[in-house]
């Protein structure tokens, strides 16, 4: 269902990205944020997934200004390069990439961002700068770094209440900011809960509640 296509953002850089298609005519489009670990099996899966659903799902890989193609493995060594990735990452440039995906998908209807760990941090920031019509952020790494950014269009969230990267009390600063914007907080989820691949962190029925969630909620505001 999926492949690698090339893109290119305003400023010239070129990139790769996951390109899922679904079958017959598409609902709309859906960027997906990778994790600080990359454009892997997981995530390819991810859109693999809501491509079946019916949208022309698109990942792009938000590291390769740094190397292209770069997958970090889910150890010690993998979280640390990706944490010290994330936080050098210069977020206008992202917006830019975030932008040439939305393009590319943007024939398929209205386009929604949905993000995971750090692509949940893009997600608020791509909804509040970029021109997208829904946003999805799973336990956005940073986002509560963000409150006074402002979202152009509707935003959920979906977090773990044993999440240390987004813990609680950084999630009601957050709502305190921002009322609109809608959290679901499941009890006994990690950060990452919704990754099957890391089976220490996986929570199945998180998993679940969240997918059904943002599928409903794609369907209201994308088709």
């Amino acid at each position: 269902m999926g492949e690698v296509i090339g893109l290119t953002a305003s400023d010239g850089h070129e990139f790769g990205a996951w390109l899922a298609t679904p079958e017959g005519k598409p609902r709309g489009g859906l960027i997906v944020g990778m994790e600080m670990y990359g454009v892997n099996d997981y995530l390819k899966g991810v859109c693999d997934d809501f491509a079946a659903e019916g949208y022309l799902t698109i990942a792009p890989r938000l590291f390769d200004r740094f190397e292209p193609d770069l997958t970090n493995p889910y150890d010690d060594v993998g979280s640390r390069r990706g944490k010290e990735l994330s936080a050098i990452i210069d977020h206008d440039q992202t917006m830019l990439d975030v932008t040439a995906a939305m393009e590319r998908v943007r024939p398929a209807g209205k386009v929604a961002i949905m993000g995971f760990c750090f692509g949940g941090t893009v997600t608020w920031l791509a909804a509040c700068r970029c021109d997208l019509d829904a946003g999805i952020a799973y336990y956005g790494s940073n986002m509560c770094d963000y409150p006074d950014e402002q979202p152009k269009c509707p935003v959920i969230c979906h977090v773990g209440d044993l999440d240390t990267a987004v813990p609680p009390a950084h999630v009601a600063s957050f709502q305190e900011k921002h009322p609109a914007v809608h959290w679901n907080i499941y009890s006994g989820a990690q950060h990452g809960f919704d990754n099957s691949t890391r089976t220490v962190r996986y929570h199945a029925a998180a998993a679940a509640q969240a997918r059904q969630r943002s599928l409903a909620f794609l369907r209201d505001r994308i088709g």
